[in-house]
């Protein structure tokens, strides 16, 4: 895949802006496409997975335990290092793929939470990632810097998360899921603003592809995780 900057521009400059907007909007939408279906593949799957007793039966099997933990890292991991000697339909199923065992993971929130409590914080998650991406993809303000500061924050999170999993205190889970909020909000016009900068009027329909997938994936990636934050602050757990 080419980010070359000098070409981009060259190319920009040499074709209509009419062409490229209509040609950026083509794109954005693939991406969000791309999410819609996995974010869908995702619900189903946690919710049969719920219902069917599947998620339960697997929670008791070690060996598969580690595999419904690991497998999404692995196939995310295979995406970001591997998508440019991938094929366009493989980089596809990838995704789906992973978007499937991500559902099969979260499936224990049906069982911890009710499913009203589930769909509300679910609408929620959904009108505060729209408001953020739409920031994202329309302001004309650098957000690198935000990215970066963002990221910082995602890590610290990572580290309290680890070293709650032996304090169990719930003070540092709260303040683990506020600041989550606060991160994935912010990654998320990061993220938006970065998909868009990475279209490229010049760019053939396997490559224009595979960047819609990744992009997905990382818009997919800020959605569940503040899905999950939102959760852990708001949701109705079962009695």
């Amino acid at each position: 895949m080419s980010f070359d900057t000098g070409n981009r521009f060259a190319a920009r400059t040499a074709i209509p802006q009419v062409g490229i907007d209509q040609g950026l909007r083509s794109y954005m939408l693939r991406v969000y496409n791309y999410m819609a279906g996995a974010l869908a593949i995702t619900g189903v799957v946690a919710y049969l997975a719920a219902a069917s007793g599947l998620y339960v039966a697997l929670m008791q099997t070690p060996i598969l335990f580690w595999i419904v933990v690991f497998a999404p890292l692995g196939l995310v991991l295979l995406l970001s290092f591997r998508i440019q000697s991938m094929s366009l339909p493989a980089a596809q199923a990838t995704f789906w793929v992973y978007a499937a065992l991500v559902g099969l993971s979260l499936a224990g929130l049906f069982l911890v939470y009710t499913g009203a409590s589930i769909a509300e914080v679910f609408f929620i998650t959904a009108a505060m990632f729209l408001a953020t991406s739409l920031y994202g993809y329309t302001t004309k303000r650098d957000l690198t810097g935000l990215g970066h500061f963002m990221f910082m924050g995602l890590i610290g999170i990572i580290i309290a998360m680890v070293v709650n999993f032996f304090l169990k205190s719930p003070a540092l889970y709260f303040a683990v899921s506020v600041i989550g909020v606060l991160v994935f909000t912010g990654l998320t016009a990061y993220d938006t603003q970065s998909i868009k900068e990475m279209y490229w009027e010049g760019d053939g329909d396997v490559v224009a592809g595979k960047k819609a997938v990744m992009g997905a994936l990382r818009l997919y990636l800020d959605f569940i995780n503040l899905f999950v934050m939102l959760m852990q602050l708001m949701g109705q757990r079962r009695n």
